[in-house]
């Protein structure tokens, strides 16, 4: 199939998918013409790219997790190259981090929405970063 039916059946624009062959993350076949040709394995390839980016990988991260991971229906998922499993640890570590970063932010957006007097809330340092500004006491 040609970029622009690997778009529609993806839902990817033909500028990412070329993006993607750019970044290594596919390596279509070249017809005769010069024209992309890609195969059916390409739209899973495709999906597996937009769920780690949606998990917040970057392309060179993901570059070198998709040849680790099998194919859909090919075994039981995980990555199929153990050397992978601390990229991925580190790659779930910094999500997690960046989790803790929203909702955080979160609960002050909450708490100035709640707040009598928002503007006393946003002033007021956060508990976390009072000592931080604060030079230590000595005794």
């Amino acid at each position: 199939m040609r970029i622009g039916e690997l778009a529609r059946r993806t839902g990817v624009s033909p500028r990412a998918l070329r993006y993607y062959e750019e970044q290594g993350l596919l390596a279509p076949a070249r017809r005769p013409s010069g024209y992309r040709e890609y195969g059916e394995p390409d739209i899973d390839t495709v999906h597996g790219i937009r769920a780690l980016l949606a998990a917040g990988l970057g392309s060179a991260a993901i570059a070198r997790i998709l040849p680790g991971l099998p194919r859909p229906g090919a075994r039981r998922p995980g990555p199929t190259c153990p050397e992978l499993l601390t990229g991925l640890a580190r790659e779930r570590a910094r999500i997690t981090r960046q989790i803790d970063e929203l909702t955080a932010a979160r609960g002050l957006l909450d708490a100035i929405m709640g707040a009598d007097a928002p503007s006393d809330l946003i002033r007021a340092p956060r508990p976390d970063q009072d000592s931080a500004r604060r030079p230590p006491r000595r005794a």
